[in-house]
C-alpha cells in the first residue's frame, strides 16, 4: 500500500498516486482518475478503468491504481489563478519544440515518470485555442502507447477526425471538471487525428501510459 505525492501541481493542486489502497479516505472535493485494470468502488458505484468522477468527503476502495487531484476547488478567483499559472510554467511550444505548438497559448508543467506513467499538466489559455490534429506520439516507437485527459479547471472539447482537417470532424466529447474522454486508440496504440480545444481557458492533465517493452523519454 503506497502514497505517492507529485510535485507537478505544486503549488496550485496536489497530485497524488495511490497503490493497492483497500480504503483511502476522500476529503474535500478530488478528481479521482482510476488507472487500474480492475474497478475502484464508491460506496455502491464503481470507477471503471480510465474513468474518473469528482469525489466529496468520502471513501475509495479497492484502490489498486488511482491519481487524486486535490484542491482544485478551493480557488475563489480562477482568472488570477491561471494567471499565476501562466507566470510559472513555460509554453509547451518552449518545451516541446513541435510546430503545431509554436504561438499558442498553451503552457505545461514538469513532467513525471512513475514506472511506464507519465503525468502532466496543461494550461489553454486562448478561447479558442486548438492545440493542432495529432496522431502520432513519435517518443514511443513500441506498439500500444496509451494517452487519456483528465478535465481539471475550465470547459474543453476532444475532437477526433477522419483527416488532417476539423471539417472531418466525426466525434466530440465535452470536457468539464472532473471529466476523463474515452479512450479513443486500438489495440495497437492507433490513433485517429485528434485535438483538444477550449470552451473556455483550460487546465487539465495527460497521463501517457507506455506498453511493456518502451522506455520512458528524459522529457
Amino acid at each position: 500500500m503506497t502514497i505517492e505525492t507529485l510535485t507537478i501541481g505544486d503549488p496550485f493542486f496536489a497530485i497524488r498516486i495511490l497503490k493497492d489502497e483497500d480504503i483511502h479516505q476522500i476529503t474535500g472535493k478530488t478528481i479521482v482518475l482510476n488507472l487500474a485494470d480492475a474497478p475502484l468502488r464508491v460506496r455502491e458505484q464503481t470507477l471503471g478503468t480510465l474513468q474518473s468522477a469528482i469525489l466529496k468527503d468520502t471513501e475509495v476502495r479497492d484502490a489498486a491504481h488511482a491519481v487524486l487531484i486535490e484542491g482544485f476547488a478551493d480557488h475563489g478567483d480562477e482568472t488570477a489563478l491561471l494567471s499565476r499559472i501562466r507566470d510559472t510554467w513555460p509554453s509547451a511550444y518552449q518545451v516541446r519544440g513541435e510546430e503545431r505548438l509554436r504561438g499558442l497559448e498553451h503552457y505545461m508543467s514538469p513532467k513525471v515518470w512513475i514506472g511506464q506513467f507519465g503525468f502532466t499538466l496543461y494550461h489553454s489559455a486562448a478561447v479558442p485555442l486548438n492545440v493542432g490534429l495529432h496522431r502520432d506520439h513519435a517518443f514511443c516507437r513500441v506498439p500500444g502507447f496509451r494517452e487519456v485527459h483528465t478535465q481539471i479547471i475550465g470547459f474543453g472539447k476532444m475532437q477526433q477526425c477522419r483527416e488532417k482537417d476539423v471539417e472531418t470532424l466525426y466525434l466530440e466529447e465535452p470536457m468539464a471538471p472532473g471529466a476523463t474522454h474515452r479512450p479513443m486508440y486500438d489495440a495497437d496504440g492507433n490513433y485517429p487525428w485528434h485535438q483538444f480545444e477550449t470552451i473556455t481557458p483550460s487546465v487539465f492533465m495527460a497521463v501517457e501510459m507506455l506498453p511493456e517493452g518502451a522506455v520512458p523519454p528524459e522529457v
